[in-house]
């Protein structure tokens, strides 16, 4: 199992260095941006499980990063992290779609529980274990409204389109056979060739790939089928 990728936006060395320290020990993977405007940047193009933000950065406040993320369709679980104890600043935050929020000085072992819980939300799940909504890249899917958006634009899919994507999302990083496509987006009746696949599959990737001969999500396993990356 990949380890959970985690982005600090954060600006204090002495913290950086302790949180980055810690959450690895414990087996996450932690990317670092010290600006509102880097990691705002990095948020945006880069697929994280969860994002700590401090609310006080140079070249910007986190707010205005977690409100311009939500615009742009980032679904990304967001844990504020601020000194900023006034109820009005956690307010402001929530509203703005945080998903959490912080006060320093913290427990690490508080700090530890929050993740595990936005974890746990991150792939939106309904009671039934099935996702609701997910995002990598600039993609975000909400599958219970079947709507699909590239960087805040939605993009038009077919109805096997989208199931398949939802089944590539729900069995991110293993190796999909053709047949196990068929059989589990087309059904066992409807029979179509394999070729069905690889042709749905290239029409996906021409609306989810920036370069689709050169795809970063959906990636071909010779001899084998497909294997979906976020």
């Amino acid at each position: 199992m990949q380890p959970r990728r985690l982005l600090l936006i954060e600006d204090e060395p002495g913290l950086v260095l302790t949180l980055t320290d810690r959450l690895t020990a414990e087996g996450y993977e932690v990317d670092h941006e010290g600006d509102a405007v880097r990691g705002l940047a990095r948020a945006s193009t880069s697929t994280f499980d969860a994002i700590l933000l401090d609310v006080m950065l140079p070249g910007g406040n986190g707010f205005d990063v977690c409100r311009t993320l939500r615009q742009r369709g980032v679904l990304t679980p967001i844990l504020m992290l601020t000194a900023r104890g006034q109820v009005v600043d956690r307010v402001v935050g929530l509203k703005l779609g945080a998903d959490d929020y912080l006060v320093k000085p913290f427990e690490m072992a508080e700090l530890l529980a929050r993740i595990e819980a936005l974890l746990r939300r991150g792939a939106v799940r309904t009671a039934s274990g099935s996702i609701d909504a997910f995002q990598f890249g600039d993609i975000s899917v909400d599958f219970r409204k079947a709507e699909v958006n590239k960087a805040g634009q939605p993009l038009d899919l077919s109805a096997r389109e989208f199931k398949l994507l939802k089944y590539f999302v729900e069995h991110r990083g293993a190796a999909l056979s053709r047949d196990e496509l068929l059989n589990e987006v087309w059904g066992y009746n409807a029979m179509p060739s394999t070729r069905t696949v690889d042709v749905h599959v290239a029409w996906l990737r021409q609306k989810i790939e920036d370069n689709p001969r050169h795809p970063q999500h959906i990636l071909t396993v010779h001899g084998l089928g497909y294997k979906f990356v976020a």
